[in-house]
Formats: C-alpha cells, sequence, structure tokens
C-alpha cells in the first residue's frame, strides 16, 4: 500500500535530481538569477548541493521498498 507513494516521491527526487544542474548551468551562464533576490555567487553552491543530494534520496525511497 505504501509503494505508490515511495516510487513517486523516488521519481520525483530523481528526476529533481538530475533536472537541477543543467537548470542552475542554463541560468549561470546567461548572468541570470538562479534564485530570485540572491547573487549567482551566493545561490549556485546550495543549487548544486541539492542536486546532489536529490538522488541520494531518491535512492534511499527505492532501497525502503
Amino acid at each position: 500500500m505504501e509503494n505508490g507513494p515511495a516510487v513517486f516521491a523516488a521519481t520525483v527526487f530523481l528526476l529533481f535530481g538530475k533536472a537541477l544542474p543543467g537548470w542552475t548551468g542554463a541560468r549561470s551562464l546567461r548572468r541570470a538569477p538562479v534564485a530570485e533576490g540572491v547573487r549567482p555567487a551566493v545561490a549556485v553552491p546550495p543549487a548544486l548541493l541539492a542536486s546532489r543530494v536529490s538522488p541520494a534520496l531518491g535512492s534511499r525511497c527505492l532501497a525502503r521498498l
């Protein structure tokens, strides 16, 4: 019964973790803000950290099935 939400959460974490570095890189190359109201030099490291943590969380969700 709990497999459906776990698979959904894992999919969201994995997709987010794969898409975030590309989006962050594209925004940085255009010198556009990565987060609204925050300088790119401050916003890029947490975004890249989140892109590393998200796949780990997705893997953990799948491992718990």
